[in-house]
């Protein structure tokens, strides 16, 4: 195949699955990943998507439901910076719920050493404190998305009927003062619905990127957020919004 028809093909794979990674690629055409990641530059320059480490990915499109191991590298910094914010807000005795984005994947990367109960759906958080002594862990079970690597579905959310907690922290896809907290998965969403009806105390965390836009799923209204934790200031705009419905704003400048 002809460079240029196989970056077209790329292109078209992109726009239609929204993520690809650099392993799966090279299957696909039987080339190097070096031949991969000189088309995904290239594409790149064009404007077309946003490579990371170990493929691309691009923003638009309400149903856009991103690789967990892509997620991983995506606004890495800002991402731990909200994670140290939140466990700032986590006291021993604690029943938390973790959802499985990868902002709560850093804040159980900080947590091990706490006498707390962590409840999740991710695989890879159960991954990160299961040898935590101190963590009394519950998976939610269900059916695993090998996507997110965490449990979904029917049983996941009778699963969460089961639990109530001190402090939820959930993620999403985006967020919209007109459409409220939306995802673009709607199991996800369903989940995470749920662990904000049963949390005495609600944490939205999100980075900057996420705001302003519109996602397939709705996970719930802002009159269920208590504080939004951000990784960079929001406009004034923003700023009134939130006090107007009396949700706290911490940002965690660098």
């Amino acid at each position: 195949m002809l460079p240029i028809a196989r970056k077209a093909k790329i292109k078209d794979l992109i726009i239609e699955k929204k993520n690809v990674t650099v392993a799966e690629l090279t299957e696909i055409f039987n080339v190097t990943e070096e031949t991969i990641r000189r088309d995904l530059k290239q594409l790149e320059d064009e404007g077309i998507l946003i490579r990371i480490y170990g493929g691309a990915y691009i923003s638009d499109g309400v149903q856009n439901d991103v690789n967990v191991n892509l997620r991983e590298h995506i606004h890495v910094e800002g991402k731990k910076r909200i994670a140290s914010k939140c466990v700032d807000f986590i006291k021993n005795g604690d029943s938390i719920f973790l959802d499985a984005s990868t902002t709560s994947l850093y804040i159980a990367n900080m947590i091990g050493s706490r006498r707390i109960t962590v409840v999740t759906n991710s695989i890879k958080i159960v991954n990160t404190l299961v040898d935590s002594p101190n963590v009394h862990l519950v998976i939610v079970g269900g059916v695993v998305s090998n996507s997110s690597m965490s449990s979904l579905g029917r049983n996941a959310e009778q699963n969460m009927n089961s639990y109530y907690f001190d402090l939820a922290f959930i993620s999403c896809r985006t967020i919209s003062m007109q459409h409220g907290i939306t995802d673009s998965n709607e199991q996800q969403a369903e989940v995470r619905r749920l662990a904000v009806e049963r949390a005495n105390t609600v944490y939205l965390v999100a980075d900057h990127t996420k705001f302003d836009r519109t996602s397939f799923a709705s996970i719930c209204g802002f009159e269920h957020i208590h504080n939004i934790v951000v990784d960079e200031p929001l406009s004034q705009e923003w700023h009134e919004f939130l006090e107007a419905n009396n949700i706290a704003l911490t940002e965690c400048e660098e």
